[in-house]
This record gives structure tokens, C-alpha cells and sequence, in this order.
């Protein structure tokens, strides 16, 4: 099993449960958004040694708790599980995911997010890629998300993503491309 350096950033138990059994690291829960003092000195500490990988479910509150700790630790990783590889009977959450889709997950962690820093991809790059004004758009993005790494989202937080992380456009091209081969 490989070890990772960083420290994982989980939300609740079940989920240091899932990871522990996909790989061998370090791992804190934050037990939700109400983060207590001690989550965040042991979390500061964490971040200060060693890094942060913050792995946090693909839902409306994980996006939440991600964007406080990315507040908090901007130059921490990020790694998304993707929703379908998340959910299990309606319940979405890191807890009810494969060890492999969890590896998968960590394999693809991307640097932080730095504003203007990106590719400079537009709106017009979006429509291109039929990422926006489809109507498999949603589903375009999610795939695409899943492929590269960086999680689905709506339009405007996926082109975040996608300059914030400095994807490639040869990525971006290549991944769309494997999927236009599959539809065929």
C-alpha cells in the first residue's frame, strides 16, 4: 500500500475508515463545518510539517468545509472523489467508496488553487468543449471532472478549477476525446 506524505483532510470517521483502507497515511476528520480548536491546531501543525491533502465528500457541505480549510491553508492539495464513486443507496460521501476510486482520487491531487495564475481559459473555451449552453453540459463537466481530478461542479466553479489548477489544455482535449471514443 503506498504511503502518502501529506496529512488527508476527511470530514467524519467512516471516511478515515474508507481512506486508511485504500492507503497507508495520516488522516484527520474534521468532524464537519463546526471545526474545533484542537482539529485546527493539529491541522495547522500538520500543514506547517508535512501538508495538507484536503479530501472532503462531493457535496454542497463538502464544497463548504473545503473552501474554509482553503481559506485557512491555501497552499494545501486537493483531491475530488467524483459523485457517482461517492454515492451509495442516495447517500453521498468518501465513506461509501471503493479503495480503488479512493486511490484513483489521490492519484490525480492537484496544487493549490492560485487566482490568475491559470491558463486564462474563458467562457468561450467552456462552450467549446460543450462544458456550458448544452444540454449535457452538467454531465460533460462531471465527466470531464472525474477524468482530470478535479471533481464536477457548475460552470463557473469548473473553469475556476480548471485555470486555478493550470489543467492542460491538451489534458482537457485529450480526456474529451477518450469520452467522444467511448460514445461512438
Amino acid at each position: 500500500m503506498e504511503r502518502i506524505k501529506e496529512v488527508i483532510v476527511v470530514e467524519g470517521r467512516d471516511d478515515i475508515d474508507a481512506v486508511g483502507k485504500a492507503v497507508d497515511a495520516d488522516i484527520i476528520a474534521t468532524h464537519g463545518f463546526g471545526i474545533a480548536k484542537e482539529t485546527w491546531d493539529m491541522l495547522a501543525s500538520a500543514y506547517e510539517k508535512r501538508g495538507l491533502i484536503i479530501f472532503t465528500d462531493p457535496d454542497h457541505a463538502g464544497e463548504g468545509i473545503r473552501k474554509r480549510l482553503t481559506e485557512r491553508f491555501p497552499e494545501a492539495k486537493q483531491a475530488y472523489l467524483d459523485r457517482t464513486s461517492a454515492e451509495k443507496k442516495g447517500d453521498i460521501g468518501i465513506e461509501n467508496a471503493a479503495p480503488e476510486d479512493i486511490r484513483a482520487a489521490l492519484s490525480k491531487v492537484h496544487p493549490c488553487m492560485s487566482e490568475g495564475e491559470g491558463p486564462g481559459y474563458t467562457n468561450e473555451d467552456m462552450k467549446a468543449w460543450g462544458l456550458v449552453g448544452t444540454d449535457d453540459a452538467s454531465s460533460r463537466r462531471e465527466m470531464l471532472g472525474k477524468a482530470l481530478g478535479i471533481g464536477g461542479a457548475n460552470a463557473k466553479s469548473f473553469l475556476k478549477r480548471l485555470n486555478g489548477y493550470r489543467i492542460e489544455r491538451s489534458e482537457i482535449e485529450a480526456a474529451l476525446g477518450r469520452e467522444a471514443e467511448k460514445n461512438e
